[in-house]
């Protein structure tokens, strides 16, 4: 069985990592220097590298022939952290072991020494899912923890860590990646895996991840299933797979709100149905767009921000559209289909909710 690409092309030195400089730097200064924290915190959208960062930062303190920061990847401490079979890495999902009885079992093992490395070094992904109690079995060891162990508590609702815990961890803040930054992954998976992307479909990859490189590996490896043996990925198999609508389609329709053609919004909303359109997606680019209308219409010099989903024909396009709405209209459409969005997955008819916000912003627009 063929490993997905996330975990196929998953970064062995800190060099391969795309984005998250500013924990890149940090981390490898500390372990130049052997400066070691007994305890950090990962904090971030998912999918941006914190559980990938703390198996490298496992990997390089434990390189038996490290000469900087970086792992070697050669002595057999190196080869059993990457092959997985590390035993001095310890990896905890709290999301499924979140009460107290499961940490005391952590800390047992804790105070044992490592089998093999320097570092025994424990991984606690979405540590904000542990109870209090479990924290503060967790908060005893943090303070008092044994020279031989380094956590690494990662996160992705910070605000549910308890003060205590913060406090006795080094923080980092992980950042989605940018457009540019993920596009620049996606090419090197390419490259290797000898296929070619017709031009626009990386970057249609990267923004519909809304920056999360292991979201846009894994649509990356749903369209290159999908396109079989033929070696070049195309637009259009990007937007079938996905579910993608065409933003052209979502222009044609703005420009029929701006018209306050109900009767032909709706006729509109009906033929997406039936020719099969995803009515979800469809709300979701409509969205998008939307918002991307009110950025210019803030200040048409935020459309560099924007222009970057943007064809240049596009950018003209919505420059102009801009024009037709005003600063309020365009705040009231975006909740309408904000709530339509959320309606559609639970309407027994999901052509409803996005009729009545269709309806409604006919109205707004007049």
């Amino acid at each position: 069985m063929s490993l997905v690409l996330y975990r196929k092309y998953r970064p062995q030195k800190f060099s391969e990592i795309i984005g998250q400089t500013h924990v890149i730097q940090t981390l490898s200064g500390a372990i130049g220097s052997g400066k070691i924290s007994h305890a950090y915190l990962f904090a971030g959208p998912r999918g941006t590298g914190k559980t990938t960062i703390a198996r490298l930062l496992a990997k390089a303190i434990n390189c038996e022939t490290r000469e900087s920061y970086e792992p070697c990847n050669k002595c057999p401490s190196c080869v059993e952290f990457t092959g997985g079979q590390a035993l001095d890495l310890i990896e905890i999902d709290a999301a499924s072991r979140t009460g107290v009885d499961d940490v005391r079992e952590l800390l047992d093992v804790v105070r044992t020494s490592p089998s093999k490395t320097k570092y025994k070094v424990f991984i606690i992904d979405e540590v904000h899912m542990l109870s209090k109690s479990a924290f503060n079995a967790l908060l005893k060891t943090l303070e008092e923890p044994p020279a031989h162990a380094i956590f690494v508590l990662a996160t992705t609702e910070v605000h549910k860590v308890l003060p205590t815990i913060l406090s006795r961890t080094q923080r980092f803040d992980f950042k989605k990646l940018s457009l540019a930054e993920i596009v620049e992954r996606l090419k090197i998976i390419i490259k290797k895996e000898k296929i070619k992307a017709e031009k626009g479909a990386l970057e249609l990859i990267a923004i519909n991840a809304d920056g999360s490189m292991r979201d846009a590996e894994s649509m990356l490896g749903q369209v290159i299933t999908f396109a079989g043996s033929d070696k070049q990925i195309t637009v259009e198999e990007v937007r079938q797979v996905l579910g993608i609508v065409d933003i052209n389609l979502v222009m044609k329709f703005t420009d029929i709100l701006a018209e306050k053609d109900v009767s032909g919004a709706l006729t509109f909303i009906n033929k997406l149905i039936n020719s099969g359109h995803d009515l979800i997606q469809f709300t979701k680019s409509l969205t998008n767009y939307f918002r991307k209308l009110l950025f210019i219409k803030v200040d048409k010099n935020l459309s560099s921000i924007v222009g970057e989903e943007l064809t240049k024909e596009q950018l003209n396009v919505i420059l102009k559209q801009a024009d037709s709405f005003s600063l309020e209209n365009l705040s009231q459409i975006i909740q309408l289909f904000i709530n339509a969005h959320s309606s559609i997955k639970y309407s027994s008819l999901p052509q409803i909710p996005l009729e009545l916000a269709v309806m409604e912003a006919a109205k707004i627009s007049s």
